[in-house]
C-alpha cells in the first residue's frame, strides 16, 4: 500500500513521533529501506525520536554559526545589503506603457512573468 503523508506543521524533535502516531492511527507503519528503520514497535519510535533530536541539534548548530558570522561581519563593518537588483523597473514600465503584455516583457527582458507583475504592482 502506498501512503502519502502531508506536513503536520509540527517541527523539532516531536515531528517524527507525530508522524508515527498518525501512521498508528490508520494502522500503518513506515519502513525505510536505507538505512533500515521501521516504525513498528518501540525500537522504531526510539530511532525516530533520536533522529529528530539529532536534526534539531544540527539546526541549532547551523543557526549559531550563522549568528556568529553575522556578528563577525558587523564587527568588521560589513553590512549585508542584499542581492543587487537584476531587474530594471524603468525598462519594465517603459515596455508596459508601450502596450506590451507581461509575458512578452518577461521574454524580452529574460525575467519571470511574476517579476514583471511585481514591478508593475510597485507603482
Amino acid at each position: 500500500m502506498a501512503l502519502s503523508l502531508t506536513p503536520t506543521g509540527v517541527t523539532g524533535p516531536i515531528a517524527p513521533i507525530k508522524t508515527k502516531d498518525e501512521l498508528d492511527q490508520i494502522g500503518a507503519s513506515l519502513r525505510i529501506l536505507e538505512p533500515a528503520i521501521s516504525t513498528d514497535g518501540p525500537m522504531g519510535k526510539m530511532v525516530l525520536t533520536v533522529l529528530g533530536m539529532v536534526a534539531e541539534m544540527e539546526l541549532g548548530f547551523i543557526k549559531a554559526r550563522q549568528r556568529e558570522g553575522i556578528e563577525r561581519a558587523k564587527s568588521q563593518g560589513d553590512v549585508y545589503r542584499g542581492r543587487k537588483p537584476t531587474i530594471d523597473p524603468s525598462a519594465v514600465r517603459e515596455l508596459f506603457d508601450q502596450g506590451i503584455g507581461a509575458s512578452e516583457i518577461a521574454r524580452r527582458l529574460k525575467i519571470g512573468r511574476a517579476s514583471v507583475y511585481r514591478v508593475l504592482g510597485q507603482q
